[in-house]
């Protein structure tokens, strides 16, 4: 067996902003999501595969905001990791091409590439073999089957039924072309890198001759989707790995509960993750289903948590308190007889006794196959906040006896009262 790598694609600060007010605080890979950084699944997932030498994350967070945490991960499981910083936002493929030196360092036979943005039982060790029992393969694409409105919004690809072959494929197209979408997460021969060095120099040579404005991002950026894959297709060098796996998108606040929800259950699959779920205990609160409790938190033993609910460091909850569905970041305090549901709590807030936090959930249609979650705007067309898990950024203080319903609260805002369907600035 050869030599793999991995690539993680983070983005930056600039993007993610769907995300807000939560990646105000932390940089949005670094949010944890069942306990852990969303990043950290990822490299797990990496790590889980014993080809992969070298796992390289590539994005343009300033380097200091990721140090500590790939420091962590690399001693914790035991494989090279780097954060490489771009010098600015390049594109899904403008970052591999950037780096390509360092990629193609120790001559690997093939390497995967990831977005950071995905979440799901990512089954890179079957995705390698596939790719590896086509031997003209130049790159396969992770599909998964969507339903025919919401393919739209996703890269669609057109396959060789028999061969598994990529005949075409458009990023979001216009009108209807297939139900097997991309999923972002793709495995590449190094063959790859003559293409990208191609694609590099005719932005090169069509920035400089036509110079219609000075936006050097534009010259520099490289996607993936739509300058390496749609010319790909139809070749004979590309291929779809079809999963019927969970997959999802962390686009927005509103998705962390899904993801959280659906990570929380993939750990009673892994037998070395199990440990991860708290267990009812005598002396412990009640649990429903699936919860993670951090070691630090202290949480009353009349308390009752789950399903799906994550409790971060030094959290405190109350006696009586009530929880489902939710996430409830570090430093945070839940006081007695409270009860928070479909809300994501920030760090260091604090919800007062007898007090209501809840949201309304935006779960896939469970009556439709194959339903994505859906990343809807804040706002309908008629200028109505759209109902969506509540979300109180850091530092917020809820008050005694009130209700919170389908409201997001900037950080570091004191509440005097009850809200409903508001974005409190």
């Amino acid at each position: 067996m050869g030599v793999v790598k991995a690539v993680i694609l983070i983005a930056g600060p600039q993007k993610g902003t769907r995300f807000r007010p939560l990646s105000l605080d932390v940089p949005k890979p670094l949010f944890p999501v069942a306990g852990i950084p969303i990043l950290q699944h990822h490299i797990e997932a990496c790590a889980s595969v014993k080809e992969i030498k070298e796992i390289l994350v590539l994005g343009f967070y300033p380097a200091h905001e990721m140090s500590s945490f790939i420091q962590n991960m690399e001693t914790e499981h035991g494989v090279r990791i780097r954060y490489l910083q771009e010098y600015a936002p390049l594109g899904t493929a403008g970052g591999i091409y950037h780096f390509r030196d360092q990629i193609r360092a120790g001559n690997p036979d093939s390497f995967i590439v990831m977005n950071g943005d995905v979440c799901a039982d990512f089954p890179l060790t079957g995705m390698l073999n596939f790719h590896r029992s086509h031997e003209n393969a130049v790159a396969t694409m992770m599909g998964t089957e969507a339903t025919r409105q919401q393919s739209l919004n996703f890269g669609c690809i057109v396959e060789d039924k028999s061969t598994h072959s990529i005949l075409h494929y458009v990023e979001k197209p216009e009108t209807y072309v297939s139900t097997l979408i991309n999923c972002g997460v793709y495995i590449f021969s190094q063959q790859i890198f003559t293409m990208l060095q191609k694609i590099f120099e005719e932005k090169q040579s069509e920035w400089y001759t036509g110079m219609p404005d000075q936006d050097t991002s534009k010259r520099d950026a490289i996607w993936l989707e739509k300058d390496l894959m749609v010319p790909l297709a139809g070749t004979n060098k590309a291929y779809v790995f079809q999963t019927t796996n969970w997959w999802s998108q962390i686009k927005t606040a509103g998705s962390a509960i899904y993801a959280n929800r659906h990570y929380l259950s993939l750990y009673t699959k892994e037998d070395n993750k199990k440990d991860r779920l708290t267990v009812n205990t005598e002396s412990g609160p009640t649990i429903h289903g699936d919860v993670f409790i951090h070691p630090t938190a202290k949480v009353d033993p009349s308390a009752v948590l789950g399903p799906n609910v994550s409790i971060g460091k030094n959290v405190r909850v109350g006696g009586g308190a009530r929880i489902r569905e939710s996430i409830i970041l570090g430093n945070s305090v839940i006081g007695n007889h409270s009860l928070v549901i479909y809300s994501v709590i920030g760090w260091g807030s604090n919800v007062g006794d007898w007090s209501r936090v809840e949201g309304t959930p935006d779960d896939p249609d469970p009556n439709k196959p194959f339903a994505k979650m859906e990343n809807n705007p804040l706002f309908n067309v008629s200028g109505q906040l759209n109902p969506s898990i509540t979300i109180l950024g850091g530092h917020v203080v809820v008050p005694s006896e009130v209700i919170i319903l389908n409201s997001i609260v900037l950080p570091h805002k004191e509440l005097t009262g009850s809200y409903k369907n508001q974005i409190i600035l």
